[in-house]
């Protein structure tokens, strides 16, 4: 089994209890329960919320954002490829949702290039009153140097903005992209209809931690 095959077992398992304890009502900032303890010594995935967490780590921007991206959930108008639909929280480090987080994805297309001169596979949009978003979009294209990925920007209200990017497992390039971090590997699973994964964001948000 390849360490990423690892880390995908783990997030699953850690992913089904948050999902588990987002049906309970959180009180007065009480944490989800305790992530599962590794013992293979492979580094903990950021998609678990316990109290005291580590944020989500960040990562380079990268030479193709653009501010100003239309506000909209879905990127797939005008592109074709593998549909993917991505879900899941912002969290505080306490493990309190974060509403009206702001969410600025931006990615290739199915044949690794990037819209410079509009719009295309680029968006902004907020998390719900629990935390919670989607974005539907498509699968991202390879180019040189860089295994597949997903870029995006998330700040919670009127607070510092975390720059990161997110990994597909299973990958060959994951094994040599220089900046890959399994801590941003999603969970993925494939369906009829295309790919859904999952992926929560803890940040470091003063007076919730």
């Amino acid at each position: 089994m390849t360490d990423d095959e690892r880390g995908l077992s783990r997030a699953s398992f850690l992913r089904a209890g948050l999902v588990a304890a987002a049906s309970v009502p959180l009180i007065a900032g009480a944490a989800l329960p305790e992530r599962a303890q590794a013992s293979d010594g492979l580094l903990e995935l950021t998609p678990t919320c316990d109290d005291g967490d580590d944020p989500t780590p960040p990562q380079m921007e990268g030479p193709y954002f653009k501010p100003n991206s239309p506000e909209r959930s879905s990127l797939i108008q005008g592109v074709t490829g593998t549909r993917l639909v991505l879900t899941g929280f912002v969290f505080s480090r306490r493990c309190t949702p974060v509403a009206r987080a702001l969410l600025d994805f931006w990615q290739a297309d199915r044949n690794g290039n990037y819209d410079n001169v509009g719009y295309r596979l680029r968006g902004h949009q907020f998390t719900d009153a629990q935390g919670r978003f989607t974005l539907t979009t498509i699968v991202p294209g390879l180019y040189p140097g860089r295994t597949r990925h997903i870029h995006v920007k998330v700040q919670a209200p009127n607070q510092p903005i975390l720059t990161t990017q997110l990994y597909f497992p299973g990958e060959p390039r994951n094994n040599t992209d220089p900046i890959f971090d399994p801590r941003l590997l999603m969970t993925v699973q494939n369906g009829p209809n295309g790919r859904t994964a999952t992926f929560d964001f803890v940040l470091n948000v003063p007076g919730a931690e």
